[in-house]
């Protein structure tokens, strides 16, 4: 495995890193990987990284339940049942930013979400690189799927969606401005992405699941977000939470740090963190992950 290692900060081009955590990947290789952390600006992110072609490999697992449907374990079927609901506040979500038109959601996964707009009248577009679920989308949706955001031919796009896809692409500002492009005058972005500095990441530390290392590759929290999206020509409009976020995140970071409790105690401590962190955020903002309403 090649590994690639940071040397200019994507928010502030600082170059002086220290170390933040070590995390586990719990999903496939089981291998340590260095959470770093900007001198300057405070980002956090996960180095040193595989490379693109090394990468890959890291979102081969049945685990991954985004590019498998999976529902075998109770944590998958829990997170199947929470995604139902989601998809409904998501699609009323958009539809609150933006006129009703084109949709292009980036790594659409197995295809829900496009499918929901779509039989909601909008025309779709997706981008999603993992081969299995992009054959799921374009079965699910009846709609030809493209591999990389480099494919994407049109534009004027009155929304696009990255249902927490922003922490996996290799260069975020390279992104942010392809999205620019893409959006009309009037369209809205949607990016939801973990949040560091919510209870639940700061109660399980290296154990946090939203970590998700070596397949997140940064770690944002609100301030460094908003740098980053005004760095790229973008508006933050509205920060929203993602209230189920917390208990799913919890459960599985609560089989990552007590593997050995039963399923039940882990469902009930998780499910007492999930609150907590609901609670306090309430009060913070400070939610396990948020939506970032953009418009250029």
């Amino acid at each position: 495995m090649a590994l690639i290692s940071i040397s200019t900060c994507p928010i502030c081009s600082g170059t002086q890193f220290i170390a933040h955590l070590s995390c586990t990947d719990h999903t496939t290789s089981q291998e340590y990987f260095s959470l770093k952390r900007c001198t300057k600006c405070q980002f956090v992110f996960t180095d040193p990284r595989p490379d693109d072609e090394s990468l890959a490999k890291y979102y081969i697992s049945d685990k991954y339940i985004s590019h498998t449907g999976d529902n075998k374990t109770l944590i998958n079927k829990i997170y199947l049942q929470a995604r139902k609901i989601t998809l409904v506040r998501k699609r009323k979500l958009v539809k609150k930013y933006s006129i009703k038109n084109k949709i292009l959601d980036v790594g659409c996964g197995t295809g829900e979400f496009l499918n929901e707009m779509k039989s909601h009248g909008w025309k779709i577009s997706g981008v999603e690189p993992s081969t299995s679920a992009r054959e799921s989308a374009e079965k699910k949706t009846g709609t030809k799927i493209l591999k990389s955001l480099n494919d994407v031919s049109e534009n004027n796009f009155s929304a696009i969606t990255l249902w927490h896809v922003l922490e996996h692409l290799t260069d975020p500002n390279l992104a942010l401005q392809t999205l620019h492009k893409l959006i009309n005058e009037t369209g809205t972005i949607f990016i939801a992405v973990p949040n560091l500095q919510s209870y639940d990441a700061n109660y399980y530390k290296s154990f946090w699941a939203a970590y998700d290392v070596p397949r997140h590759l940064w770690h944002f929290d609100k301030k460094n977000m908003k740098i980053l999206l005004e760095k790229n020509g973008l508006k933050l409009i509205k920060t929203l939470p993602m209230h189920f976020d917390s208990f799913y995140v919890a459960l599985l970071s609560e089989s990552y740090k007590n593997s050995k409790r039963s399923k039940l105690l882990q469902l009930f401590k998780a499910f007492i963190v999930g609150l907590k962190s609901n609670l306090k955020a309430k009060r913070t903002m400070e939610y396990s992950s948020l939506i970032y309403v953009v418009k250029r």
